[in-house]
């Protein structure tokens, strides 16, 4: 199993995820320690990720001892007189000082609370500002699928066809043909409108399939038909008769004719670690190739993509419009998360198909090194990690801010043991989500 596993690819993917989290979590705790100094109170460490018996790095400056742990399951910065998860219950035996926290009235201890959460919505709204005005909005158009679509597995369940094109989900007219399945999902569809032959028919959604795309990951669905044209050549392709060349167009293979990219997939699994004849349209000419294939099924070249052969549509922002935008995106990435939490606790779809630890956010990130996709993924994962904070749960910035709230509303203080359960019992309930998360991975994984 070890052996199969791409290695190059899994440390490029790592690197984006550990720069990724350490910015999202360095950046969180640098609003709770920016508020904690600015109301007066001691800040005694300042961490990226946890630490528990060692620290990878460790540098006391002034009052503050800053760190890098080697869990990296988050950070956090330790104030004296909070109760927090470093449950120093010997300071709180101590009279309160004016520098610590629990010293401070409370609407400066919410600020203090909810700092980090809204340090997180703000840089979520930054990327995707900056995103917007960089790379603008690139898709390919419904409209440009010439021949239709590949019915996948998932799409065959619903009755669509190959040719088909999905052009409406709802009733709503679809333009972006790479958003159709996370629209069907996220905005749990009871419908979709598909084209066939010139005519317009009404697709019914039944129920439990949200659930089957979900333990999919939205794969599995439908692919764009598009030719096979070959856009250029491997050094490491070996012919026996000819070669390849660029623009040359696949038609067949061995005594199988094909016209499609999925039907060329299919057929080459037959020639694993065989030769076989490729025909191909030059020009007006028709030529035999004969190519060694590899046990991966590989015939040494990169066929030209969907959306080079039918044109994208890109959309440019100047950085005005691209301020909107940005709001736009941020709270529509909100919304699409909080409606894909609301289909697990209805029980649409299956949380343990749905959980993941970092195993799962970081195999998000792509092989290769590909900024765009590294600033949207960490702006997507700000805003969720700001709505995951601010849940009223204890040990999460949410619960201190509610007990604060309810302080400020009832003049009533929570006693400090209380304070001590609440925050254990918030730990446990984390902690235990963590295992059984990565639990998931593993069986994922070994599975």
């Amino acid at each position: 199993m070890l052996l199969v596993i791409e290695w190059g690819s899994v440390g490029i993917k790592t690197l984006q995820f550990i720069l990724s989290f350490s910015i999202l979590v360095t950046l969180h705790e640098l609003g709770h320690f920016a508020t904690a100094k600015w109301f007066g109170c001691r800040v005694e460490k300042f961490y990226l990720f946890f630490n528990p018996w060692f620290s990878l790095w460790k540098k006391k400056i002034g009052e503050t001892e800053y760190g890098i742990g080697w869990v990296p399951f988050g950070g956090f910065v330790k104030i004296s007189g909070m109760i927090d998860e470093s449950m120093d219950k010997e300071q709180l035996k101590q009279a309160p000082q004016p520098y610590e926290f629990r010293s401070k009235p409370a609407w400066q201890r919410l600020i203090v609370m909810i700092a980090g959460v809204i340090v997180n919505i703000l840089l979520a709204i930054f990327l995707f500002m900056m995103i917007t005005y960089k790379w603008g909005d690139e898709y390919l158009p419904v409209k440009n699928l010439k021949y239709g679509l590949h019915a996948d597995s998932l799409a065959i369940k619903l009755g669509i066809q190959d040719g088909d094109n999905i052009v409406g989900i709802n009733g709503k007219p679809l333009d972006n043909f790479g958003t159709i399945p996370a629209q069907i999902m996220l905005t749990d569809a009871k419908n979709i409108q598909v084209q066939r032959n010139g005519e317009t028919m009404n697709v019914a959604i039944p129920d439990g399939f949200i659930n089957l795309l979900s333990k999919n990951k939205l794969m599995g669905f439908a692919d764009v038909r598009f030719p096979v044209f070959v856009d250029s050549v491997a050094s490491s392709a070996k012919f026996v008769k000819g070669e390849l060349q660029k623009n040359d167009q696949i038609i067949g293979i061995g005594n199988h004719p094909l016209q499609f990219y999925n039907e060329y997939t299919q057929i080459i699994q037959q020639y694993k670690s065989k030769d076989a004849s490729i025909t191909v349209l030059r020009g007006n000419d028709t030529i035999q190739v004969i190519a060694k294939i590899d046990k991966d099924a590989k015939a040494g070249f990169f066929a030209r993509s969907a959306m080079s052969i039918f044109g994208t549509v890109t959309k440019h922002y100047s950085f005005m419009e691209a301020i909107p935008a940005g709001f736009n995106r941020c709270f529509e990435t909100l919304g699409r998360y909080m409606t894909g939490l609301k289909q697990i606790f209805t029980g649409k779809v299956n949380a343990n198909d749905s959980l993941g630890s970092v195993i799962s956010i970081g195999n998000t990130f792509p092989g290769v090194w590909d900024w765009e996709r590294f600033w949207t993924l960490t702006a997507i994962f700000s805003i969720i990690l700001a709505f995951m904070n601010i849940l009223p749960i204890p040990a999460l910035d949410g619960g201190h801010a509610l007990f604060c709230l309810i302080e400020m509303i009832t003049g009533k203080k929570p006693s400090d043991k209380f304070m001590e359960y609440a925050q254990m019992f918030g730990m446990v309930l984390l902690l235990g989500l963590m295992v059984y998360a990565l639990g998931l991975d593993f069986w994922r994984l070994f599975k």
